[in-house]
């Protein structure tokens, strides 16, 4: 029987060089009468922005906005810096000015030959620096290391009061006090550079400067007035008595110079050529495009300046007193319980996505499962009930260490709030403007996209920084 001309076997049919010939459309020429389906433009810099969604914003109408504040008697203490020459360490005369007693003293030369006469000390791991009772032998900066205050226990054993990292300072009351002497036993922890300037020199410093001798004794002074635990001037009330006492006559005091936050801006001119915008507006509109993206990218600077800003952020603005170390380098459950257990009602903490997930490995070692909040429609992890939010703008040093934020909000209970200003000219959104600037020779068109913004904290201890969070271990 021969071969069937409709066998099902028979090859196809070849070109000239072998290959096998098309015998239908292909999809790349198909491609060209197709309309292919297109995502919007994206964009890899966009976070969840945690920070701009929880806090509370206030209409900032004039452009400024005034913390008052009861008057407060503490001068004020912050943390002093260095430089290096090599393996010297030398105190920056003006950063002496952070030290509580020295604070708005203007006399450099004093504050130069204070700072040529600090010494260089290193002291090692477990070594005793002061003991209780022993005589102040001079002031004590801490440039590199850190220290541990200990006190005796009720039942004969040792217990940490307070942990010192670099810039921090003690032994200040030799500044001021007559034969003051220790109140804590401080060791050294890890080995640790300090600079000490003995007694016996702020004595002679003194004496041979008017001007500080002036200064130290108004701080007295200032010292010398009533108030409470927490330098603010005292109101004096009577309670528990009988009869008829004289009652005590009293006013609130209020700050003459209360701090004020004035609104930032974040500003970038967006231009699109007109040809674009009139030829390629399908199935997209380009200038939308172009500017939803511009303006995610002002969003991101804003979040990032809120936290970062030397003048307003919050990592540069918490209170020295609400600033806290590590008391090991990771964050464990006990640091996270320090820093919430410092301030009244903590609602959020922020923490970079590497310092959250050390956090979790801390707690896998202890055989702990963090528990989870709801926050606007997404599970977050929480500690105590307090949602821990991811915010990759809280940097990581280059020893890989980075900080841990808890915060209150709102100006009803005296915390955190977002500060800006609606109803601007050409808004586009709340705080933020789009103004038309023109077309130019080239026809291009320029818009001007402004975002004005700023953060206050209303009393220090609406916001707490856990601080030297390793996350590498």
């Amino acid at each position: 029987m021969t071969d069937s001309v409709l066998d099902s076997t028979t090859p196809p049919a070849q070109t000239s060089n072998g290959q096998s010939a098309q015998t239908s459309l292909s999809t790349a020429a198909a491609r060209n009468l197709a309309s292919t389906t297109k995502s919007a433009p994206q964009m890899q810099e966009i976070t969840s922005r945690w920070l701009l969604k929880i806090l509370p914003w206030v209409q900032t109408s004039g452009g400024a906005y005034r913390v008052n504040q009861r008057l407060t008697h503490t001068v004020g203490d912050g943390r002093v810096e260095f430089y290096n020459e090599g393996d010297t360490i030398r105190v920056i005369p003006t950063e002496l000015k952070e030290i509580a007693q020295l604070r708005g003293f203007e006399d450099e030369e004093v504050l130069e030959a204070m700072a040529d006469r600090f010494e260089q000390r290193t002291v090692q791991r477990g070594e005793v620096i002061a003991n209780v009772g022993e005589p102040v032998d001079g002031l004590y900066l801490i440039a590199h290391g850190r220290v541990d205050h200990l006190s005796d226990g009720p039942f004969g054993d040792q217990e940490s009061l307070d942990l010192m990292v670099d810039g921090d300072y003690l032994g200040d009351q030799a500044l001021t006090d007559t034969d003051p002497v220790w109140l804590r036993h401080i060791v050294a922890t890890v080995e640790t550079n300090v600079l000490v300037l003995p007694t016996a020199a702020i004595a002679e410093i003194v004496e041979r400067a008017p001007s500080l001798t002036e200064h130290l004794d108004t701080y007295r002074a200032r010292l010398s007035a009533k108030a409470n635990k927490y330098g603010e001037s005292a109101i004096d009330i009577a309670s528990g008595h009988t009869g008829e006492p004289e009652l005590p006559q009293t006013f609130v005091d209020y700050e003459l110079s209360p701090r004020e936050y004035e609104l930032s801006v974040a500003q970038t001119v967006l231009r699109v050529h007109t040809r674009v915008a009139d030829l390629y507006n399908k199935p997209m509109n380009q200038m939308e495009q172009q500017l939803r993206l511009t303006v995610e990218a002002l969003r991101e600077q804003q979040e990032d300046q809120m936290i970062n800003n030397r003048e307003f952020g919050l990592l540069h603005n918490a209170a020295i007193s609400q600033r806290i170390p590590t008391r090991s380098g990771p964050p464990t459950p006990d640091d996270m319980d320090e820093l919430i257990s410092r301030r009244r009602k903590p609602e959020y903490l922020l923490a970079h996505p590497k310092a959250i997930a050390a956090f979790g490995r801390e707690c896998s070692k202890r055989g702990l499962y963090p528990s989870t909040a709801e926050l606007g429609g997404h599970h977050i992890p929480a500690w105590r009930g307090i949602p821990i939010l991811p915010c990759n703008k809280i940097p990581i040093t280059g020893s890989g260490t980075t900080s841990v934020l808890c915060m209150r909000t709102g100006e009803d209970e005296q915390g955190v709030v977002g500060l800006h200003q609606t109803g601007l000219p050409d808004e586009y959104e709340p705080g933020l403007s789009v103004r038309f600037m023109g077309i130019d020779e080239k026809a291009v068109m320029s818009y001007l996209v402004s975002a004005y913004f700023s953060v206050a904290i209303l009393v220090p201890d609406a916001l707490g920084v856990l601080e030297h969070v390793e996350i590498g271990r």
